[in-house]
């Protein structure tokens, strides 16, 4: 089919003059070079734009929003430019439906990656502020709001793309008939897959990963094994006492209590004040007081593992703070620092209303350590 269309566009360019064609194909090219310039410095350009219209926010709204995925907005943008650069192919009509056809997924999936990222930078800056100033704890909630968002957007992004090129309505019309012929005849094989598809939506564990668990009515006995591969219909998991190998049914797995030893992961938070000048009984104890109720509050610490030692050297004195938050998913780590970075400006606002001056070592360290078994 391509060797017909370029064979077609060949015969259109000989019945051209050559100073239409090379105009045309000139302002192309150049509308393609001009797009990467333009998304190379797009970023520059939306923060100039945003402080001359909004002088106050535009600093923090970029630096918050924009600047995390400002390589993501440079792609999004040139995306876009190159499709609408391909205009000037439009008379070759079988290579512009082609090129035209690449080109709309790319915007259309890098527009969904983009406001994919956005959106999480949104939750993660002003969705957390917003709910403690209601007085609400923060949980997993969040996490969970931001995986049915990414899940929107994708569905959004697919009936976006399929939508100029697929009779959508006739496509589910016959889904839906041969669906409920289909779950007659496999009613077994289908839950099968439907656990399947739990597992790799809910990613209770992945290959290579340690997990157990617990004897019930379908497992006589308790197992302990390593993950060996998550199949279409199975799982295999490798027994750790006896090497055997277990081949456990999805639809089984996806109705189990599974506790993930892997994930099992901690982080150790050290946070060091340094203080402008040696602090005395009352002010250690204000000091001890505002960190321990601060560090508290913070939702995933590890209870009762924070330690807080007070060192007097020479004409100051120095504070180390140590303490453990959990978490099972990178998400929900990334989650609990940008909750500990809210504690930190509110242990800030304590000490300057006591009027206790020190500074803080940047940024903090975070120290991974494994759960043990």
């Amino acid at each position: 089919m391509m060797i017909f269309s370029w064979i077609e566009m060949g015969v259109f360019l000989k019945s051209e003059t050559g100073e239409s064609i090379l105009t045309r194909l000139g302002l192309f090219v150049g509308f393609l070079l001009l797009s990467f310039v333009i998304g190379r410095y797009t970023p520059w350009f939306l923060r100039i734009t945003l402080r001359r219209f909004l002088p106050h926010q535009a600093g923090v709204i970029y630096d918050n929003l924009l600047e995390p995925i400002r390589g993501i907005l440079k792609v999004f943008v040139t995306i876009i430019l190159i499709s609408l650069s391909l205009k000037w192919l439009e008379q070759y009509q079988q290579v512009y439906d082609f090129l035209q056809f690449i080109a709309d997924f790319a915007v259309i999936a890098s527009a969904a990656w983009f406001a994919s990222q956005l959106m999480r930078q949104i939750l993660r800056v002003y969705a957390i502020a917003i709910v403690q100033s209601f007085g609400q704890g923060i949980d997993e909630s969040l996490n969970i709001i931001e995986t049915v968002i990414n899940v929107l957007i994708g569905l959004i992004a697919v009936l976006t793309f399929a939508n100029q090129r697929f009779d959508l309505f006739g496509l589910f019309a016959g889904l839906g008939i041969s669906g409920i012929a289909i779950a007659f005849a496999a009613q077994k094989t289908l839950e099968q897959i439907i656990g399947t598809i739990v597992l790799y939506l809910d990613r209770p564990f992945l290959p290579g990963e340690y997990i157990r668990i617990p004897s019930s009515s379908r497992l006589l006995e308790e197992v302990f094994g390593r993950v060996e591969s998550i199949g279409l219909r199975s799982t295999k998991i490798r027994i750790a006492a006896k090497s055997t190998l277990l081949i456990v049914p999805n639809s089984i797995l996806a109705t189990l209590e599974i506790e993930n030893i892997t994930r099992g992961k901690k982080i150790m938070v050290l946070l060091n004040f340094n203080f402008t000048k040696l602090l005395d009984e009352r002010e250690e104890a204000i000091v001890r007081q505002i960190i321990q109720s601060s560090t508290d509050l913070l939702f995933g610490i590890d209870p009762g593992s924070t330690n807080i030692a007070i060192v007097h050297e020479q004409e100051k004195s120095r504070a180390r703070v140590t303490f453990f938050i959990l978490g099972s998913t990178e998400s929900s780590i990334q989650l609990r620092k940008r909750l500990l970075e809210l504690a930190n400006d509110e242990i800030f606002h304590q000490f300057k209303d006591y009027g206790i001056a020190f500074s803080m070592q940047e940024p903090n360290l975070y120290v991974e350590a494994p759960v043990t078994i």
